[in-house]
């Protein structure tokens, strides 16, 4: 059999076409791992504060805003990464999760609460940084 009979139309080569390998769909992150990352992108300085209007609720801005400015979570010239996020789940509708944020060799925690509204939308009610106490959101 020749391979001009087994090749398309058109088809100069005469090797046949690979596997293409298969890709796992991406999962879609959690609520809390959303939130970490967003909650990074401010506190290191790579996002302004106002980047989280309408995803925060009570005195969680108000926290942000305070402490953005500083960027603590920012170290020189290395950027930071989540490194792990978990949360657990004490009540419907609401999310306790912590974080740990790695700048090179460095490593802080960052806890957090989620509260979901009648609409449905996770909104961070509470912000806590390792080390730096914040006052308790109710």
């Amino acid at each position: 059999m020749s391979t001009d009979r087994t090749r398309p139309a058109g088809r100069r080569d005469s090797s046949r076409p690979g596997t293409v390998p298969l890709q796992r769909p991406r999962r879609a992150l959690r609520p809390h791992q959303w939130f970490a990352e967003r909650l990074l992108a401010v506190l290191s300085g790579q996002r302004p504060v106002h980047w989280m209007l309408g995803h925060t609720i009570g005195e969680a801005y108000d926290q942000l805003a305070e402490l953005a400015p500083g960027a603590p979570l920012g170290a020189g010239s290395r950027r930071p990464v989540v490194r792990a996020c978990r949360g657990s789940q004490p009540a419907t509708g609401v999310v306790e999760a912590f974080a740990s944020i790695s700048t090179g060799e460095q490593v802080r925690a960052m806890a957090f609460r989620l509260e979901q509204g009648p609409d449905l939308r996770w909104r961070c009610a509470a912000i806590d940084l390792g080390g730096e106490r914040l006052p308790a959101v109710r």
